[in-house]
């Protein structure tokens, strides 16, 4: 089975489970089902098959990647439990030190950002689709 056949048949459940109107919901299964065939299909089964290999890599650098931003994400938010104490000690300093990360987060491009949801979801797909496929972890 390919990957777009795979993914077909749980977008048409997700399909069923948000369109309440019945006409609705098989003019969106045909939209998809026309869709299968055409150049975007095919862009789009070429984006997931590179998710996929790089998913599966047994390079390090490419493998850790996702999870070592996880960990990170995980600290920042974390990092709330310290602020607190502070902001409970010192307010001015806990204000001060909100700023600066206000500052530092602002001034990285959206696009940095964008590129990093792009990358997240291809891999939290990639991740579905082998569990689906049985061959996940």
């Amino acid at each position: 089975m390919s990957i777009i056949e795979g993914l077909i048949g749980p977008v048409a459940k997700l399909i069923d489970k948000i369109i309440p109107d019945p006409e609705a919901r098989d003019r969106a299964k045909l939209e998809l089902l026309k869709l299968e065939g055409s150049q975007e299909m095919e862009a789009i089964r070429t984006q997931l098959t590179a998710i996929v290999a790089e998913a599966q890599s047994n390079d390090p650098w490419t493998s850790r990647a996702r999870p070592s931003f996880l960990y990170v994400m995980y600290a920042l938010l974390l990092w709330a439990i310290p602020m607190g104490l502070i902001a409970a000690v010192q307010p001015g300093m806990a204000e001060a030190i909100a700023k600066g990360m206000n500052a530092y987060l602002s001034g990285i491009p959206e696009s940095l950002y964008m590129l990093f949801g792009t990358g997240y979801l291809g891999y939290t797909a990639a991740r579905q689709w082998e569990k689906a496929k049985g061959s996940g972890k």
